[in-house]
């Protein structure tokens, strides 16, 4: 799902690039930013919207169209690239130090390649006293990682936490990767009968099993692409919500299948949650932004916390 935020900094990258290729066709520039070319074309004809009060479009970025090519002919002083801010550098720089601190990372060369570019770049900037920290126990990363080399089973002791409860599983390692803030193990869960993430912070105990692991062929990695672990599907339960302008970010974060614009500010959003007791947390993390129109169940649980919290004010 492409946001707005993305979008602008497409657009905004596409002025230095065309000025600097006049004559470029529409196929090859989109090839060149991994778009459509309708996408392309739509990005075009926005940009050229760019306007001052009271004026037209074309008086801040002008182009013009021979056939299937394009050049820019007015750049509005936009002729170099986005740089990174102070912000931006040091969130890639302590992102790029925990990927090479990550077992088992394949592209390691690379990393460390584009991390002395980035800190070159950065100047002081990249000495900042900044401890960087891998999402869950090193040690237990090593050692999972290992028995995922050698293919070995395992048997481990979890704690769930939307069940508040710790079981013991055996389970055959597939991969070790790590989403967002936390690192998983990626397995066959004998138990469930089915592919598990396990928060490796949430794993007590391993122990590697003298037997090799046994995934079946119809076990599927987890789809990361996206930077997320949920995948929403039919079976799970729908959660219909009137959020107001403060809240509308969700419909890019998350992924909905309806949003309906309207009466007024409000919007009213269609998605799935793993579970209803996740979507109680979620609404009310949202606060007064918030009101829930399906299901009755959700709207009754999240009344009857939000009642006690209150309650718990009071007393």
């Amino acid at each position: 799902m492409t946001t707005s935020a993305d979008r602008l900094g497409r657009m905004l990258n596409l002025v230095p690039y065309l000025q600097a290729r006049p004559g470029i066709t529409l196929a090859e520039a989109a090839a060149d930013q991994g778009i459509t070319e309708r996408q392309l074309r739509e990005d075009l004809e926005l940009l050229w919207m760019c306007g001052l009060p009271g004026y037209g479009p074309g008086d801040l970025i002008d182009m013009a169209f021979v056939g299937d090519s394009v050049t820019l002919t007015y750049d509005a002083g936009i002729d170099r690239p986005l740089r990174l801010t102070p912000d931006e550098a040091l969130a890639l720089i302590v992102a790029l130090r925990m990927l090479a601190e990550t077992p088992g990372v394949t592209a390691g060369d690379g990393v460390h390649r584009a991390l002395a570019k980035i800190e070159h770049a950065a100047g002081d900037l990249a000495d900042a006293p900044v401890a960087v920290r891998l999402p869950g126990n090193t040690d237990r990363l090593e050692e999972l990682r290992g028995a995922v080399d050698r293919r070995r089973a395992l048997r481990i002791t979890y704690y769930t936490a939307t069940r508040d409860e710790t079981t013991e599983r055996v389970v055959d390692p597939m991969r070790v990767l790590v989403v967002g803030r936390w690192a998983y193990l990626e397995a066959w869960c004998r138990r469930a009968e089915a592919v598990r993430l396990f928060r490796i912070d949430r794993i007590d105990a391993s122990t590697e099993l003298d037997e090799p692991a046994r995934v079946p062929q119809q076990a599927q990695p987890t789809d990361t692409r996206r930077g997320s672990l949920f995948t929403p599907t039919p079976n799970l339960p729908l959660v219909t919500l009137r959020v107001g302008r403060g809240a509308r970010w969700i419909t890019e974060q998350y992924p909905c299948e309806e949003v309906v614009r309207g009466p007024g500010e409000h919007w009213t959003v269609s998605l799935r949650a793993s579970d209803l007791d996740w979507a109680r947390r979620f609404v009310l993390g949202l606060g007064a932004e918030v009101t829930v129109v399906a299901p009755a169940q959700l709207a009754a649980s999240v009344a009857a916390e939000a009642l006690a919290a209150l309650d718990a004010y009071v007393h």
